[in-house]
């Protein structure tokens, strides 16, 4: 039986990306989170802004 033949180059690079994307994704949520704390209770008005300003794009009153 033949398995597929995948270069170690080619695993690394595809380990390389995911890595990257990790990391990325790391800092969103860190900024994210620090972007939450500095809002605090403003975080519920600003979802609720965001919902509606989203419907009205939705049906083209914006």
């Amino acid at each position: 039986m033949d398995r597929a033949k995948l270069d170690v180059d080619s695993l690394l690079k595809i380990v390389l990306v995911l890595i990257v994307v990790w990391l990325v994704l790391e800092i969103v949520g860190g900024v994210l989170g620090l972007l939450g704390w500095l809002l605090g209770p403003l975080q519920p008005i600003l979802g609720i802004v965001l919902v509606v300003l989203i419907v009205l794009w939705l049906l083209d009153r914006l």
